[in-house]
Parts: C-alpha cells; sequence; structure tokens
C-alpha cells in the first residue's frame, strides 16, 4: 500500500483519483473507482440541472460506501449553469469533496468551507496552484500539458510542472497529465506529488459509460495520435486526431476564426463519439496517454495493479541505490 498526504486527508486507500470527464464522470465509473480505492469523481455538469446531479450522486451512493468526489468546472459563458444551485445540490446530498477547475475556485471557497467540504482545484500553471493555495482549496491537481482537454498556453509537461509546483505547494498535490500506469505513479512521487489523477486511461475501462469502438480506438492509438486545437485562439484543447480535429486545425492555421469552426466542434457531436461509437463525427477529448494503454480492463483490476505496477519501480529504484553504497 502507498499512503502518501492525499490518501490521508481525503480518506482513500490508493493516491489514485478519476477525472471529472465531461459525459463520463458518471455514477457507475466514480463509484467503480471508490470501490476499487482510489477516488472517484461525478461530473456535475454532465447532468442537466441540479435535481439530476442529486440523482446521479444517489446513484453512485447505490454502488460504494466509499468516498468519492464531484467535479464543478467553471467557465466564463454568456449564460452560465446555475452553480449556486449545483453546489448547494452537492452539499445537500452529503458530498464532502468537490474538484473545481476552470477558474479561480475563491468565489465557492465560502459556501464549500462552511460545509464541509474538501476542494481540489486543477491547475495548469504554478502560478495559478499558488493562487489556488492562497485561497484556501485544500488539494492541487497540478495538469501538465501532456492532458486531454485543455493544458493551458504554457505548454510545459508534467516532468518540469510538478516538480515546480511541488517546490511552492503546502498542501497535498496530485499530478495529472500523461498518466496511466504504476511507472507514471511511483515517477509522480518522486517529483514531489502525492498521487495521480487519471482521466484517459479511466475513460478506457469497462465502467466507462462511452461506446465500445471508443475504448477499443484508444487502445489501438499512439501518442501521436491528439490534436491540438484553438492553438490561434489561446484556448488550446487535446482532442483525438481525426478527420474533424484535423480540419479544425487547418481552418484555423489558415486563419480562420471561431466562427468558421464552430459547428465541428460542438459539444453535442463530440457526445456522439462517446454514446454512437462514430469516431469522426465530432471533436473528442483523449490524451496522449492514449499510447500507453493497452487493455479495458475494470477499475478493480486497474487501480489495484497500478498500485502494484508502482511499488515494484520503487523498489527497483532503491535496489539500484542500495547497489551503489
Amino acid at each position: 500500500m502507498i499512503t502518501t498526504r492525499f490518501t490521508t486527508e481525503f480518506g482513500i486507500e490508493h493516491p489514485i483519483v478519476q477525472g471529472g470527464m465531461q459525459w463520463v464522470g458518471r455514477a457507475e465509473l466514480a463509484a467503480a473507482v471508490s470501490e476499487a480505492g482510489g477516488l472517484g469523481i461525478i461530473t456535475a455538469l454532465t447532468q442537466p440541472t441540479p435535481e439530476a446531479l442529486t440523482e446521479e450522486i444517489r446513484r453512485a451512493r447505490d454502488l460504494t460506501d466509499k468516498p468519492f468526489g464531484v467535479n464543478l468546472t467553471i467557465l466564463p459563458t454568456i449564460t452560465p449553469p446555475p452553480y449556486d444551485e449545483y453546489r448547494h445540490a452537492i452539499v445537500e446530498a452529503g458530498v464532502r469533496i468537490v474538484e473545481t477547475a476552470g477558474s479561480n475556485p475563491a468565489p465557492h471557497m465560502d459556501f464549500f468551507n462552511a460545509n464541509g467540504v474538501k476542494v481540489i482545484h486543477k491547475c495548469t500553471s504554478v502560478r495559478h496552484a499558488v493562487k489556488a493555495q492562497e485561497v484556501g482549496v485544500h488539494a492541487i491537481s497540478i495538469d501538465g500539458f501532456e492532458c486531454a482537454g485543455h493544458p493551458g498556453e504554457d505548454d510545459v509537461p508534467g516532468l518540469v510542472l510538478i516538480p515546480a509546483a511541488a517546490k511552492v505547494i503546502d498542501i497535498p498535490m496530485i499530478a495529472s497529465g500523461g498518466f496511466a500506469d504504476g511507472s507514471g505513479l511511483a515517477a509522480a512521487l518522486a517529483l514531489g506529488a502525492d498521487g495521480i489523477n487519471m482521466g484517459t486511461r479511466f475513460l478506457c475501462t469497462a465502467e466507462s459509460p462511452i461506446h465500445q469502438n471508443v475504448k477499443e480506438a484508444i487502445v489501438a492509438a499512439t501518442e501521436r495520435d491528439t490534436n491540438l486545437i484553438f492553438r490561434t485562439l489561446r484556448n488550446t484543447a487535446r482532442v483525438s486526431k481525426n478527420a474533424v480535429s484535423d480540419e479544425v486545425v487547418q481552418i484555423l492555421a489558415d486563419g480562420g476564426a471561431f466562427e468558421d469552426v464552430r459547428e465541428l466542434v460542438a459539444g453535442a457531436r463530440g457526445r456522439k463519439v462517446y454514446e454512437n461509437g462514430d469516431l469522426d463525427a465530432g471533436i473528442w477529448t483523449v490524451g496522449m496517454a492514449q499510447g500507453l494503454i493497452h487493455d479495458i480492463p475494470t477499475a478493480a483490476e486497474l487501480v489495484p495493479r497500478i498500485v502494484a505496477e508502482a511499488e515494484a519501480a520503487i523498489a527497483r529504484v532503491a535496489a539500484l541505490s542500495a547497489a551503489t553504497v
């Protein structure tokens, strides 16, 4: 067993967190990860209403009595979701772990602190991690350039970002972006993290509520099979390399504006990929870690396997050190 500040603070067995993925972070996956000893995450805005989120939390509770959290991604939009209502739904359902992402969590901290909720904030830079620590979050998830979704605009990979953040972060910190196996967990711990967050790896598990075609595509893909879109718009996103994302990259590289790709990148199209298995129906999020994924296990198989691999990797390094004495 690997015990860290994060496992102790959040009451879990293994230092492995499931990423809060849009359309994917549902009860069956979150509960399976938590039941395996990690920390499962339900994605709040996957649910169309706060009432639907309450029901999803209830479904997860029917599947596990172990801790799980809820992701609340906060993005500036013209018509924002009713964040206050989602916050109340989380608290009233008895959830005591929330992962925030997207923007400064400060406006939400008083409410969560008053209700005994521990907040993990996802950041893509050291400066944002420091700011989140200053406003009182309980843990940081530091997200490297290898990640799926939005890696920020600094293009700093985990090998540099994790130890840079570890030098200035005093609260528990998990590493995100590019993690899929035990060697990655051991490396994250060596770099100063207290655990890992995995999105793409959990996307490709038996309990992941997406089409089998997508899972098989991840197994077949390499680390080179992603595209970075919206680079020219300073809103970079890493997605699967397919016909649609290739077209988006080309349009924007040729000087196009967001209006020229709006229909191609519509979230409803991407959701259809996960639901129907048509890999070219829209853009869909996946990370470079897909190059490390070669099977579709259950969470109950995957979580302990990663821990065992990490323990073996740590022992190998320790043996190398002992051999030089």
